[in-house]
């Protein structure tokens, strides 16, 4: 299927998607400090520059983007045009994923991931999810437990 819009107007749209400081990733910070944890951000000492680190609980945080890390949920689709760059892309993010989780494990961090999925819900049900997905981060980050995934 050929792409609606032309190459420059997709060019800027693909520009203008965030890889920092999401609205969603943005509301789960201010949870996490409302419940008291202090945290670093994008620590470019760490392998993958994690979102949020915890140096206290030795915990690093990812908020992955479905497309952009190949997640398998309902969100992920393969783009039907561009295959072969997409694919190169696409797996090259996943297998660096894999080695940055490789690395900070270690080094003895813990890792917890927060899939898109978890929280792409109605509008109505936002503050739920956000609810349930701060419970889960904050049972996990007062655990023992080394690695977590928080999905839809």
């Amino acid at each position: 299927m050929a792409d609606i819009v032309d190459k420059s107007t997709r060019s800027r749209m693909m520009a203008g998607i965030r890889s920092k400081g999401t609205k969603h990733e943005l509301e789960i910070r201010k949870r996490l400090f409302a419940l008291g944890f202090r945290y670093r951000l994008h620590d470019r000492r760490l392998p993958g520059k994690p979102d949020i680190v915890l140096p206290r609980y030795r915990a690093v945080i990812f908020f992955n983007g479905c497309f952009w890390h190949v997640h398998d949920c309902h969100l992920f689709r393969w783009p039907a045009s561009n295959k072969v760059f997409w694919m190169g892309k696409l797996e090259g993010n996943r297998e660096r994923d894999v080695d940055h989780i490789a690395t900070l494990k270690k080094f003895g961090w813990r890792i917890l991931l927060i899939w898109e999925c978890s929280y792409r819900g109605t509008n109505k049900n936002r503050e739920k999810e956000f609810d349930k997905i701060t419970a889960k981060a904050m049972k996990w980050l007062r655990s023992k437990s080394k690695y977590r995934e928080i999905r839809g």
